[in-house]
């Protein structure tokens, strides 16, 4: 499958708000279902946008296949990046478009801008124990556990980190 990677454009927030959201939902990742808080944030893509750096993955025809959100240093996305560490979050891939690619293009760009960066170590990411398919890609893209910096952003709710040297 031919993926591209590029910058959200406005008339794209709605739907990857929505990829994002029914990607949490479909997969069982959110304790309250549809009334999960969270959801907020993984549709607020235009205000993503404005604070960090929210790429897409499109196919050739340009139909929306998933999105993450690049968090530079001192960006409000950060969760547990340190001064000289990037991190990604809300990576998302719609259901139909698993396993083409797109979900490592994603990472691999996040990657790529964090090297660009200059003076960066590193970059982290959190994601929930569930998500094995993800921890595939980011093993094979040389992230490694980090289970020190793991971290409960709700009761009952365990993410567990990774990070790739710079």
């Amino acid at each position: 499958m031919d993926v591209s990677i590029r910058p959200v454009r406005p008339a794209q927030f709605e739907d990857l708000g929505e990829i994002t959201a029914q990607a949490y939902l479909g997969d069982g990742l959110l304790d309250f279902g549809a009334e999960d808080p969270y959801l907020e944030q993984l549709r607020a893509v235009g205000r993503r946008a404005a604070e960090a750096e929210v790429l897409v993955a499109v196919d050739a025809d340009g139909r929306l296949l998933g999105g993450v959100t690049y968090v530079a240093p001192g960006s409000p996305w950060a969760d547990i990046a340190g001064d000289h560490e990037a991190e990604f979050r809300m990576l998302a891939v719609a259901p139909e478009a698993r396993g083409r690619g797109a979900g490592e293009a994603l990472v691999r760009a996040c990657i790529d801008r964090a090297r660009a960066a200059g003076g960066l170590s590193a970059i982290v990411l959190s994601t929930q124990p569930s998500m094995l398919d993800a921890h595939r890609i980011y093993r094979r893209l040389g992230f490694v556990r980090t289970p020190e910096r793991d971290w409960y952003p709700l009761e009952g709710l365990s993410l567990l980190t990774f990070r790739l040297e710079l």
